[in-house]
Formats: C-alpha cells, sequence, structure tokens
C-alpha cells in the first residue's frame, strides 16, 4: 500500500486534523514528521472537540497505530496533557509509539523563546513560545537530547552541560537572567523518562515493518506550505519543513514510498502569526468570517489568537500545491461561504505595476496586491448534503473555478467541522 502524505496548502489553520482523521479509519499507521506543540488540528467527533499538538490524528481511530517520529519537537508535559485530556473524555486508549531518535522541547528552549521575542519588542515573528526556533537550532547546532539520551544518565548529564556553556553566556549577558546547571534540569528528566517509556521505541524499524506487510501509513503534516523555512514567507516561517517531502526524513520512511499527497486548503484564507498576507481583510467582512469560520470561529488551536482573515488566494495555493506535490486536494470550509451573495477571490497578483501569476519571494511579496475577482454565492445551508451533484449550483461552480486556478484536482470537500461531514467526489 503506498504512503499518504497530508498536508497544508497555505499558512496552516487548513484542517489537516479533521482530513487525517477520516482518512486514519483506512489506515494501519498514522505518522507525526514534524513540528512540535507550536500548531495544533481541531477535531470535532463522537467523544467532543479537541485540539492536538503532538498526537498524531489517528488516535480516535481503532487499531491505528500513532507514532511520532525522529522529526518531531518533543515535549514530554505536552504529550502527557493531551493524552490524559483524551482518556479524561472517554476516548479509548490509542496505541501510541515515539521514536527513541526524537529530540527534547527542554525548559531552556522555551526561556530562550521567550525571552527572544520580549527582546525583539516590535520586530517580533509571533512565535507560540513554545520553544521550537530555539529547539531546531540546538538539533542542527548537534547539542540537542535525543530522547534515548534520558535512559543513560551519564551522557544526558554530558548533554545538558555541553548545551549549557554557550547559553549561559548568553542568559547572563544577553538577557540578564541567572545561569542554569544541568543537575537541576536532571531529575525531572529522569522522571519524564519513567513516564514515556512504555511508548518508546525504534519507529524506524516499525516503519519498515509495516510496509513490508504492505500495510497502509498517513504522514501527518503540521502547518503549510507557506510556512516552510525554505519555500514560504522567510522569516515568517516555522523552524521545520512542512513540506511532503519531508515527511520522508522526519517520519524514517523511504522517499518513493509516498506517492499520494493530501494538500489541505480551506475555501477562504486565514492564517495566524505575523507576516504578509496579500488576501487579507479587515473591519466588519473579516469579523463576519472569522465568526463563521469553523465550529467556534477562527481562532489558533494553540494560541486562541484571532486568525487574520482573506478571501481563496488562487496564487498562494497553486505555488503551495506545487511545492508540497500535491496528487489532490482537500477543499474544506466551504459552508461557511453560505452567507455570501458574492464571494471574492484571487486570480493574480499586481506587482510593481504588472500582473503575475507566481507567488514572489518574501523580499517582494510585501508590495503585491491581490487581482480579485467575484464568483456568485448560493446563500443557503449545505451542511447536511453528502454528494458534489446534491450542492447548489453556484457552490459547485465555486470549487470547479477553484480547481481550474490551482490545477489539482479538489477530491474532498468538507461542509462543516465534524468527520461525517465530508464530500468525496471520487
Amino acid at each position: 500500500m503506498p504512503v499518504t502524505a497530508i498536508v497544508g496548502a497555505n499558512w496552516g489553520d487548513e484542517g489537516k486534523g479533521k482530513m487525517t482523521d477520516v482518512l486514519a479509519g483506512g489506515a494501519k499507521v498514522v505518522i507525526r514528521y514534524q513540528g512540535g506543540s507550536n500548531a495544533g488540528h481541531t477535531i470535532i467527533n463522537e467523544y467532543g472537540k479537541f485540539a492536538l499538538h503532538l498526537l498524531p490524528s489517528g488516535v480516535f481511530a481503532r487499531g491505528v497505530v500513532n507514532v511520532i517520529g525522529p522529526g518531531v519537537a518533543f515535549h514530554t508535559g505536552d504529550f502527557l496533557k493531551e493524552l490524559n485530556q483524551l482518556l479524561d473524555k472517554g476516548v479509548p486508549a490509542p496505541d501510541i509509539r515515539i521514536s527513541d531518535r526524537a529530540q527534547l522541547v527542554l525548559p531552556y528552549h522555551r526561556l530562550f523563546d521567550a525571552l527572544e521575542e520580549e527582546r525583539l519588542g516590535a520586530r517580533q515573528f509571533g512565535s507560540t513560545k513554545t520553544g521550537i526556533a530555539p529547539f531546531y537550532a540546538d538539533k542542527y547546532l548537534k547539542i540537542g537530547v535525543q530522547i534515548a539520551d534520558l535512559y543513560n544518565e551519564d551522557r544526558l548529564r554530558e548533554r545538558l552541560s555541553a548545551a549549557l556553556e554557550a547559553k549561559n553566556v548568553l542568559l547572563q549577558h544577553l538577557y540578564g537572567q541567572p545561569p542554569l546547571t544541568a543537575e537541576e534540569l536532571m531529575q525531572p528528566l529522569l522522571q519524564d523518562a519513567e513516564r514515556i517509556a512504555p511508548y518508546v521505541c525504534d519507529t524506524t524499524r516499525l516503519l519498515r515493518d509495516a510496509l513490508s506487510r504492505g500495510e497502509s501509513i498517513l504522514a501527518e503534516g503540521q502547518l503549510g506550505a507557506l510556512r516552510d523555512p525554505d519555500h514560504g514567507i522567510y522569516p515568517f516561517s516555522t523552524s521545520s519543513s512542512t513540506l511532503a517531502g519531508f515527511a520522508a526524513v522526519g517520519a524514517g520512511l523511504p522517499p518513493a514510498e509516498i506517492t499520494r499527497v493530501v494538500a489541505v486548503t480551506k475555501a477562504y484564507s486565514s492564517c495566524v502569526g505575523a507576516g504578509p498576507f496579500v488576501t487579507e481583510i479587515d473591519g466588519d467582512d473579516a469579523d463576519e468570517l472569522r465568526r463563521r469560520g469553523g465550529d467556534a470561529g477562527e481562532f489558533g488551536a494553540t494560541t486562541g489568537r484571532p486568525r487574520r482573515m482573506g478571501w481563496f488566494d488562487a496564487v498562494a495555493t497553486r505555488y503551495g500545491c506545487y511545492v508540497q506535490g500535491a496528487t489532490e486536494v482537500a477543499l474544506t470550509n466551504l459552508d461557511v461561504l453560505g452567507y455570501l451573495d458574492a464571494i471574492p477571490v484571487c486570480t493574480a497578483y499586481e506587482l510593481d505595476g504588472a500582473q503575475t501569476d507566481d507567488f514572489p519571494v518574501s523580499a517582494k511579496l510585501d508590495r503585491a496586491k491581490p487581482v480579485l475577482t467575484t464568483l456568485p454565492g448560493w446563500q443557503t445551508d449545505i451542511t447536511a448534503v453528502r454528494e458534489f451533484d446534491a450542492l447548489p449550483p453556484a457552490a459547485q461552480h465555486y470549487v470547479l473555478e477553484l480547481e481550474r486556478m490551482i490545477g489539482v484536482r479538489i477530491r474532498w470537500v468538507s461542509v462543516g467541522p465534524r468527520r461525517d461531514q465530508i464530500i468525496d467526489r471520487g
């Protein structure tokens, strides 16, 4: 069976969690392959409403092995808190495995994240302050701590001491904070090691065995293509690759095994955090769209911040689908637009006096302005529709026009937040 990657085509917040939840029923393994607790996937099902940050979105499907891969920024406290929230709401205990190669988000990562955002002031990047950028900096500086290190006290102490040599200089002389010692970090980490020991294993071997048995695997990405540090709106990006191409690295899969890429995009645009956002709207129009969006409005699953709102951006979405290598698209939140009699859509950008269909580099993106066209609205509730042909003609036309603009087939159309509110065009 092929490996399917489920990824975002835009800035994140597209509805990837719901799509993973929908498709997990046909999978044996669901694996998170990058990012950490800095973004959330909202899922609504028979157990209630959940915002998952570290747990894979297959935790609600019976018989699924849920894997946290080596590319994930793992925070033990967040993991245990999420797991307990599931169990407290009556969700059957999921089968979870954590890669022994995954690295730990440590207390000083979150400390440095908050201190640096405070230092930057008006120049800050809108960090979630969950330690992600300092974590990945340490990872590539080769001073990170792997989960396997938790089970070797001497090695753990050595790794922490090596990391703190430079960090204490910054803490004292840049941020005016007291230094840290390895010993004060050791005991909580050793306690964490005991708590997560039942879940830790060699997940690369697990995936290899699953592939040899022909089992279906879903690789779940975090955020979206435009938050990728190489191909997105840098420096207003995240610190790990958000692309399907990174799934092979962050999960531990042969690249050729990923043959299906589902790119998720909303029927309009939204994002949390700073950075250029060409189709952004404000005022009453934004407030109304935000209020109607999703089950409880458009607010970040991790931060609770109001999402910035905009109309569908065909330029950005076409680009996002391309860099993701999308083989099909899932269009979410179509039902939200049912209150409009006319729906603006961005078909091109005006940049330096000329129109362009290409998504420009960040240095030019601030100067881009949307070229809008208007499509007719349907002004009716579509949340009970389950067949594409049963949608109002204007809603069908809207989907088909977006499909034409982005150049990738829209197979899935979501008409509500619940798992069953989905149309499969086949």
